[in-house]
C-alpha cells in the first residue's frame, strides 16, 4: 500500500516531499531531499532524532560513501590497476563528477549530497543498521554506454569533458531542476535527457534498483525503515517498491549485470584490412621498394601521431617514443589501445605523489591544472595517444587506397 500524499507528523519534516509505502509488514518512509539544500539536512535530522525508525537506507553506494567520508581515499588508489582493467575512461567520468560537485559547493556554500552524509552519520551515532542501497556509479556507468552507439559516446565524453572545464557558475534552471532530480543526472547535463536509453538507465534503472535493495535488506527487527533519496526518484522508488513481483536476489543481478556485446571494432578492421592488402599489392605489383614505403607510411602515420598525441600531453619522452614503437603494431593486439601501454609507463616515471590525489578535484577544474596534476596529466596521455594512434589508422588506410586507386 501507497500513502502518497501521508501528512507529515510532528516527528517528519513538513516541508519535504514523503511516501509512505507498507509492504511485507515492513512501513517505508521515502523522504525526498535535494542535494543542494540546507533544508533537506535539517529534514534529515529531524526525521532520525525523532527515534521512530529501526533503519535508514540511503541514495549512496559503497564507492560514493567513501568519496564524501573520505576525501584522501582517492590518494591510495592503485593507478597501474586503473590503466590494465581498462578504467580509464570511468575513472575521467569520477573526475568529472567530483569537479561539477566542487563547481556546486562553491557556488552555493553546501556540499552535494551533505544530507546523505548526515543520515549516514546520525544513523550510526543513534545505533541504526545503514543500508546503501544506490547502484554502483561503474556499473551505472557501464550499463549506460553500452545503450549508446558510437557517436553518442562521442557526444557524451564531450558532455563530460565540457563540465569538467567549465568555470562558469551552475545556472539558476539547472540548480532547479537538481533540486528536484538527480546528481547523475545533472552531471550528464541535457544529453541524459535527450537520450531516452541514457535517461532509463541512470534513473528509471536505479529507481527499481533501490526498491529492489530495500526489499533485499528486509529484516524481521526493522519493521520501520527511513529511506533518504532524491526527490527525483521519489514516485519511480514508491512504485517499484510497491509493486515488483519478482525475487529481490535475482532482479537485483539482472540490473547490476552489464550486457556483454562482441566488442568487434569494424570500422578499425575494415581499414586494417584496406593497409594490410595494399602493403601486399604494393610489394606484389611494385616490389620491394612500394611495398617497403607503403610500411614507412603505416608506421610515420600511426607512431608519429600517436607520439603527437603524447606530446600534446605533456608526457614523458619515453612515454612519448613508447607510444611511437607500439602504435604501429595495432593489427596485433587489437584490444589493448596503444595510449594503455604510454600511460603505464607515464605512471611508472612519474609516479603521482599524495599531494596530487588532494588537489585531483581542484586541478580537474582548469586547463592548467591537467597539465600541473600527475594524476590528470596520467589520464591526458592515454586518451591523446588513443586519439592520435586512431587518427594514423584512419589517415594510413586513406592514403594507401588512394595510392593503389591511383
Amino acid at each position: 500500500m501507497t500513502d502518497t500524499n501521508a501528512t507529515p507528523s510532528p516527528a517528519l519534516p513538513a516541508d519535504q516531499p514523503l511516501r509512505i509505502v507498507e509492504r511485507d509488514g515492513v512501513r517505508y518512509t521515502l523522504l525526498g531531499t535535494a542535494h543542494v539544500s540546507a533544508a533537506s539536512v535539517q529534514a534529515v535530522e529531524q526525521a532520525i532524532g525523532s527515534g521512530r525508525f529501526d533503519a535508514v537506507a540511503v541514495e549512496l553506494d559503497p564507492q560514493r560513501l567513501q568519496a564524501l567520508t573520505d576525501p584522501d581515499a582517492m590518494a591510495r588508489l592503485d593507478l597501474v590497476e586503473v590503466i590494465r582493467k581498462g578504467r580509464v575512461a570511468l575513472f575521467a567520468a569520477n573526475l568529472a563528477l567530483a569537479a561539477y560537485q566542487r563547481r556546486l559547493a562553491e557556488q552555493l556554500g553546501i556540499e552535494p549530497g551533505a544530507e546523505l552524509k548526515r543520515a549516514v552519520a546520525l544513523a550510526q551515532e543513534n545505533g541504526l543498521p545503514v543500508h546503501l542501497i544506490d547502484r554502483d556509479v561503474g556499473l551505472t556507468f557501464r550499463r549506460a554506454s553500452r545503450q549508446l552507439g558510437f557517436f553518442g559516446k562521442l557526444k557524451l565524453v564531450a558532455g563530460l569533458g565540457a563540465g569538467l572545464f567549465s568555470s562558469e557558475d551552475v545556472g539558476e534552471e539547472e540548480i532547479e531542476k537538481l533540486k528536484q532530480g538527480d546528481m547523475l543526472e545533472s552531471s550528464f547535463g541535457e544529453f541524459a535527457s535527450e537520450s531516452p536509453a541514457l535517461y532509463e538507465t541512470i534513473i528509471g534503472e536505479r529507481d527499481r534498483y533501490m526498491a529492489t535493495r530495500l526489499r533485499e535488506e528486509h529484516d524481521a527487527g526493522q519493521r520501520n525503515v527511513l529511506a533518504v533519496v532524491g526527490a527525483g526518484h521519489l514516485a519511480g522508488l514508491a512504485r517499484y517498491l510497491e509493486t515488483d513481483t519478482e525475487a529481490p536476489g535475482p532482479l537485483r543481478s539482472q540490473l547490476e549485470a552489464v550486457p556483454k556485446k562482441r566488442n568487434i571494432p569494424w570500422i578499425t578492421l575494415a581499414i586494417l584490412a584496406v593497409v594490410l592488402a595494399g602493403i601486399g599489392v604494393g610489394f606484389w605489383k611494385g616490389g620491394l621498394d612500394m611495398g617497403t614505403h607503403m610500411l614507412v607510411i603505416w608506421a610515420l602515420y600511426t607512431g608519429g601521431l600517436a607520439g603527437l598525441g603524447a606530446l600534446l600531453a605533456g608526457s614523458h619522452p619515453l612515454s612519448i617514443l613508447t607510444a611511437i614503437a607500439v602504435a604501429p603494431f595495432k593489427p596485433f593486439r587489437l584490444s589493448i589501445p596503444t595510449g594503455a601501454f604510454a600511460a603505464l609507463v607515464e605512471t611508472r616515471l612519474r609516479k603521482p605523489a599524495y599531494n596530487d590525489f588532494l588537489q585531483l578535484r581542484d586541478d580537474a577544474q582548469t586547463f592548467k591544472g591537467w597539465y600541473r596534476n600527475r594524476v590528470t596529466r596520467i589520464v591526458l596521455t592515454f586518451m591523446l595517444t588513443n586519439i592520435g594512434s586512431m587518427l594514423g589508422l584512419w589517415l594510413t588506410g586513406f592514403t594507401v587506397y588512394g595510392k593503389l586507386a591511383g
